[in-house]
């Protein structure tokens, strides 16, 4: 799935994209608990869901090959993180869902848990 079609899906803001409508969304992560994508995290390119706004997570990210992060709730990422996103070639979007809303929508698409074998 295109991260546009993830845009389209979670109706979301774009805070920060360079180019990336096309990029290839293969699964999703969805966690405030960093330290669980940094152990569960499994599949590449994947799109992380999360409330947390600080640079935390685009570190994460960028450790655990997540390649796009949505924030929740209408949740504005810091101007640190932002920066840091930009720097490392990150896409950064909001939409109004609550994770779990954000999550249903992307799983009724298609798109599977970046933490999950064969579901």
């Amino acid at each position: 799935m295109t991260f546009n079609k993830v845009i389209e899906i979670l109706e979301a803001d774009v805070i920060l994209d360079k180019g990336h409508k096309d990029l290839e969304i293969l699964s999703v992560c969805s966690s405030d608990l960093l330290s669980d994508l940094l152990h569960f995290a499994k599949k590449p390119q994947a799109i992380l869901i999360t409330g947390m706004t600080n640079t935390h997570v685009v570190r994460t990210a960028e450790i655990t090959d997540i390649i796009a992060i949505a924030f929740v709730l209408n949740k504005k990422p810091e101007k640190d993180t932002i920066e840091m996103a930009r720097q490392k070639g990150i896409p950064l979007i909001v939409t109004r869902f609550s994770r779990f809303t954000a999550c249903g929508r992307l799983f009724m698409e298609g798109l599977r848990s970046c933490t999950e074998d064969g579901i």
